[in-house]
């Protein structure tokens, strides 16, 4: 099956060597996303504005194929502090309306650049 790049400029450019989303079918994989505002190239410092930021990327990413947060079907998020479950869940819920994408949450000990979270989607168009 043939593969499609997806990138967009409204979402922060990979900070390694891997593409913002793929196309495979009717399947997106968006890449992890760390909390990088694409328009100043600086990551937010609270917990709260950061997994906003992730959200708002996979959102401009998703855009940028033709879809939107309705068409998420998994999330996964990598946090540095599980004590911060329940803020990322309220600010997670926010961005998805009814039926929730299937989700794994797990802590890690770094993320790249020092962020506090990071987030990968896939979607289904």
């Amino acid at each position: 099956m043939k593969k499609e790049v997806i990138a967009t400029k409204e979402a922060p450019a990979a900070v390694g060597p891997y593409s913002q989303a793929i196309r495979s079918g009717n399947t997106l994989y968006v890449s992890g996303q760390v909390p990088i505002n694409p328009e100043t190239g600086k990551m937010p410092e609270t917990i709260e504005e950061q997994a906003r930021q992730c959200l708002n990327n996979i959102a401009a990413i998703l855009k940028a194929a033709g879809l939107g947060m309705e068409n998420v079907v998994r999330c996964g998020i990598f946090m540095t502090n599980l004590d911060d479950f329940k803020t990322v869940n309220e600010i997670y819920a926010s961005f998805f309306s009814g039926d929730y994408p299937a989700r794994a949450t797990v802590q890690v000990a770094r993320l790249p650049l020092g962020a506090m979270i990071e987030i990968d989607a896939i979607a289904e168009a």
